[in-house]
């Protein structure tokens, strides 16, 4: 019978001995296997090199800053093993932010790859040695660990409390914060994980999602180890191999978030969409329109999750959970929805027959924990700890709703919230509408200030192949969706070629808000007190900006 591990360090040196696959990487093209001793053997003779090579003044950090090739996770048993922690460097920052993400965690040591040194190029980083792993310096840098095993070097022993994770959020305002996350809190979220989809050694876990990002780490690999399963690496995500990846490695399990799931079904359907072993994605944000096309298509389940990587509040889906809901609170936790303006607990919603959310402005709040929570704090950030834990309660940053019966519904971002004529709306809440427009490969729904008050809801819209916006045809859509509220319809519909997104492929709010209607894209409205959408032209722009200034909020276009 398997026991539940209390730290990392122990579902690594687990491994141990066992020659049963552990490690696949290299793709459709020239897959290699190592095994499960060879991945402990490998992580243990690089946390004997951190041993030596960290100075003695040092906070245990290491900074990894690598696509996902099998030097990733070496470098996440190394520091389970030597009681660090890892601190995962974002490729897409630049310059100075990537530079302070650096000595903001205070790693004294930076893992990379050649293909990431012209990211360094010219950046100030005061005593911070850098290894770059595809070299021959590397590799005799090693060389004389080869024969560690595990627990041998330790900084301090391993234990359920040390810190193990220092991964950024991908907050959409100011720097990045660094969440704090201790071996024995992530051992026991990759145990639960594993046992509740029932992982065994014969499973392999796809990693496409990046491993600096604490999806891939909390949700894929750590399972894998906790249930034995091996790992499949793909350095970056592609849609166009995902298939051919998952055949070659025979992958039955992936994680994903933001629109992973619509790049999935954009690709071109083959005959062959479900000759695969693919039996399970689990993730956030696919929504249940792209879910549910998703397994009509491959014959693969998504599970929706909720659960940060701060660990302060969790959603435990259960098996009378209904379509489009998460669940319900996990063991523990006292979740509530929370009006943020009034303190207020918010009403249940109200649902239709199929689930549809009917008048819910006021059904959505934020989500909070009242009771106890798994919060560890964010490395050198009072202020942000003391925002998340006001008034002795853990806010999310998260809107839901709740229904009568208890279940929880996701509804976006604090950040997604907009104020149309002075009721509250949640932009996912939107977005799930919209994409049932079967035009729509995409859709992203966020703010642009009203000219005089308040807000406006813009859509940016991703069509599929060969498809035209009609605007008679999208205006008859909104109008035969008994959920849309009267201040939901989109008053600006920004037609893209593809979304933006950042690096762990969610959609890139911040860069759509920041443009607005002032964009190279083609951009349809519909003008106050009038039905239907036209193209926004030159005299239209002018009339606007003439509009916001006349109010003095033309600044506001600017945030």
């Amino acid at each position: 019978m398997r026991t539940t591990p209390e730290t990392v360090a122990e579902l690594i040196a687990r491994q141990w001995g066992d020659h049963r696959p552990g490690l696949q990487y290299g793709g459709s093209t020239h897959t290699a296997v190592l095994s499960r001793h060879r991945t402990a053997q490998a992580a243990a003779a690089r946390a004997a090199l951190l041993v030596d090579l960290l100075p003695a003044d040092a906070e245990p950090h290491i900074g990894v800053l690598l696509d996902n090739t099998p030097e990733f996770p070496f470098w996440l048993g190394a520091a389970a093993l030597a009681g660090a922690a890892v601190a995962g460097i974002n490729p897409t920052r630049r310059g100075p932010e990537l530079a302070r993400d650096v000595l903001h965690t205070d790693c004294r040591i930076l893992v990379t790859e050649r293909a990431h040194l012209p990211l360094l190029r010219g950046l100030d980083l005061p005593g911070v040695r850098i290894l770059v792993t595809d070299t021959e310096e590397y590799a005799d840098l090693l060389a004389p660990y080869a024969a560690a095993k595990p627990g041998e070097a330790v900084i301090g022993t391993p234990g359920p409390g040390s810190r193990y994770l220092l991964y950024f959020t991908s907050g959409s305002t100011g720097a990045p914060k660094a969440a704090l996350c201790s071996q024995g809190r992530i051992a026991a979220a990759g145990d639960s994980l594993a046992r509740r989809f029932s992982v065994t050694p014969d499973d392999v876990h796809y990693i496409c999602m990046p491993l600096f990002h604490g999806n891939a780490v909390i949700a894929d690999w750590l399972p894998a180890l906790a249930g034995s399963a091996s790992v499949a690496l793909r350095p970056r995500f592609s849609a166009s191999a995902f298939l051919d990846d998952v055949r070659a490695y025979g992958a039955t399990y992936f994680t994903y978030v933001g629109r992973v799931v619509q790049y999935l079904l954009a690709t071109e359907p083959r005959p062959d969409d479900r000759v695969h072993s693919l039996r399970l994605g689990f993730g956030t944000e696919a929504g249940a329109v792209d879910a549910a096309r998703f397994a009509e298509r491959f014959g693969v389940r998504l599970v929706e999750g909720y659960g940060a990587t701060e660990g302060g509040a969790s959603v435990q889906r259960t098996p009378d959970t209904p379509p489009g809901a998460l669940g319900r609170a996990g063991a523990g936790d006292d979740l509530a929805v929370i009006d943020p303006e009034t303190g207020a607990e918010c009403p249940p919603a109200v649902l239709d027959a199929q689930g549809r959310l009917l008048g819910g402005s006021a059904a959505i709040g934020e989500l909070v924990n009242r009771g106890r929570s798994l919060f560890e704090g964010y490395w050198r950030n009072p202020e942000a700890e003391a925002a998340r834990t006001r008034e002795g309660w853990y806010w999310t940053g998260d809107l839901f709703f709740r229904d009568a019966a208890g279940f929880l519904y996701f509804a976006g971002r604090t950040d997604d919230r907009l104020r149309v004529d002075s009721e509250n709306l949640a932009a996912a809440v939107i977005e799930n509408i919209l994409a049932r427009w079967s035009p729509a490969a995409a859709v992203a729904v966020y703010a642009v200030p009203d000219e005089a008050a308040g807000d406006q809801v813009m859509a940016a819209v991703a069509l599929e192949e060969g498809e035209r916006f009609l605007p008679e045809a999208f205006s008859a859509f909104l109008a035969a969706q008994p959920d849309l509220g009267t201040k939901m319809s989109p008053r600006y519909v920004r037609i893209v070629e593809s979304m933006p997104t950042t690096a762990t492929n969610k959609v890139h709010r911040v860069a759509l808000r920041r443009a607005g209607f002032r964009c190279p894209d083609p951009v349809w409205w519909s003008p106050p007190g009038t039905a239907g959408y036209r193209l926004l032209g030159p005299a239209d722009l002018s009339g606007l900006l003439a509009a916001y200034a006349a109010h003095g909020r033309d600044e506001l276009l600017e945030r």
